[in-house]
């Protein structure tokens, strides 16, 4: 219940931000722009709270956190009394209009662009991507690469950390074509080039894994299965595990290293483990259920409340600080990064070259939040930038209903001086209130339907 809880709470949290940011967009510019704006609202349904401004502006927190709007004069929704026509939304320029819709996205963006600047300046870290094994057959061995390289970057792009890594390949899912490769071994300045060919790489993967994909392992500390620390009132703590305890099986089966434990209880929420621990040269058995926790993809893990004394190379940690302008250059670069893989996944998804099981819905989207709140402030505000560029991108798209539907229905008007017709109009809108009522039901059957 308290995991419930705390997914609806971080959820509503973050929807929050997110549409007041996207509505104060469009609010703004209404304001800017001379329209008269009715209400601006968080949520749909019955009001919880609302006030007036002197301009007569309604501004309502309403009971259902799935969205919101701004609700502007408009003459299409009802007789506009004369004194206010110049008010009113239908009778601003149609570049007034067009500003007023892109707005909101254009909010979402500057958000991300914060966040992302917010997370720079804070100083970022990461962990160099060494190869630790080479799958025989695979794109890596084709290529080449071998245990012990550095991967520095993928098509001329640096990667100087796993993240940087798993965001390269991403990009390339779905491809056919040549993917260049450099990479280098430790203590050496010679960078090594070389090519895979890839072949709609990843294409048919519901869940594409592409260091896997790759046909490489990075390389990882595996640690002593000796527990550095236990979380007090944990699963563990509950079995009786206690600091120093070394574990040296479970369920029969020798651990060779803290990898292999923490792989067994991921692989098993929920299910009573019977561990063999050595505790000051004594042998013991114990019984622990890992609790039912969700990793930053939503999927259901098994955690016992421990910690090993696990630690990464000092050569190979990465570690990133800007200064308040450099920091600017890379959050503007970054979300635009961002916008550029929503929109390949877009297109790649349209033309089949992505599983559309891959489309996620509300549900994967609350477990991600929650997850990834749950790591910490720096995954969270990074999450948070992500999903800002991915609503800004959804909305942008030419799709009625959507803002830049919207924008789509007033472009004509730019070079015929006239709007499309009423008729026009009102079938572009059912067109995209059934494109959007369809992938809406699929993104929430692939939530159902993933464990």
């Amino acid at each position: 219940m308290m995991e419930l809880l705390q997914m609806i709470l971080v959820t509503a949290v973050t929807l929050g931000v997110l549409v007041t940011i996207h509505e104060f967009g469009h609010f703004w510019v209404a304001r800017r722009c001379g329209v008269k704006v009715l209400r601006f609202s968080i949520g749909f349904g019955k009001p919880l709270w609302r006030w007036h401004d002197r301009t007569g502006t309604e501004y309502a927190l309403a009971a259902i956190p799935l969205g919101g709007y701004v609700k502007m004069l408009d003459e299409r929704e009802g007789a506009v009394p004369e004194a206010l026509l110049p008010q009113s939304f239908t009778r601003q320029p149609v570049l007034n209009r067009i500003a007023i819709v892109a707005a909101g996205p254009m909010a979402n963006f500057l958000l991300a662009i914060a966040v992302y600047w917010l997370i720079f300046v804070s100083g970022v870290s990461g962990v160099a991507p060494v190869i630790d094994t080479v799958k025989p057959d695979s794109l890596a061995a084709s290529a080449g690469l071998a245990p012990g390289q550095e991967i520095v970057a993928i098509d001329g792009e640096p990667t100087p950390t796993w993240q940087a890594l798993y965001e390269r390949l991403m990009r390339r899912i779905g491809e056919t074509g040549p993917l260049r490769i450099s990479a280098k071994l430790p203590d050496s300045d010679v960078v090594h080039e070389s090519t895979a060919q890839l072949d709609n790489w990843l294409s048919g993967s519901d869940a594409p894994d592409m260091i896997a994909g790759l046909g490489i392992t990075l390389w990882h500390p595996r640690g002593d299965t000796v527990i550095d620390r236990v979380i007090p009132d944990s699963p563990a703590a509950k079995a009786g595990l206690k600091a120093h305890d070394r574990i040296v099986a479970a369920d029969g089966m020798a651990l060779k290293d803290w990898e292999s434990w923490l792989e067994y209880v991921r692989a098993r929420p929920q299910q009573p483990i019977e561990i063999t621990v050595v505790r000051d040269g004594v042998q013991s058995d114990m019984t622990v259920i890992p609790e039912r926790k969700l990793d930053a993809e939503g999927k259901a893990i098994g955690q016992v409340g421990v910690a090993g004394s696990v630690q990464w190379p000092e050569h190979l940690l990465r570690d990133f600080k800007y200064g308040p302008a450099a920091a600017l250059g890379a959050a503007v670069k970054r979300t635009w990064t961002m916008s550029m893989v929503s929109l390949e996944s877009i297109k790649k998804m349209i033309l089949g070259m992505i599983s559309p099981k891959n489309l996620s819905g509300p549900i994967t989207i609350a477990k991600v939040a929650t997850a990834s709140a749950k790591s910490g402030w720096e995954p969270y505000l990074g999450f948070l930038a992500f999903f800002s560029v991915s609503l800004g991108v959804l909305n942008l798209l030419p799709i009625p209903v959507l803002d830049g539907g919207h924008i789509l229905f007033a472009l004509p008007e730019l070079f015929t001086g006239r709007p499309l017709s009423e008729r026009i109009q009102a079938v572009g809108y059912q067109i995209g209130l059934f494109i959007i009522v369809g992938v809406m039901m699929l993104a929430l059957y692939n939530d159902l339907m993933r464990p």
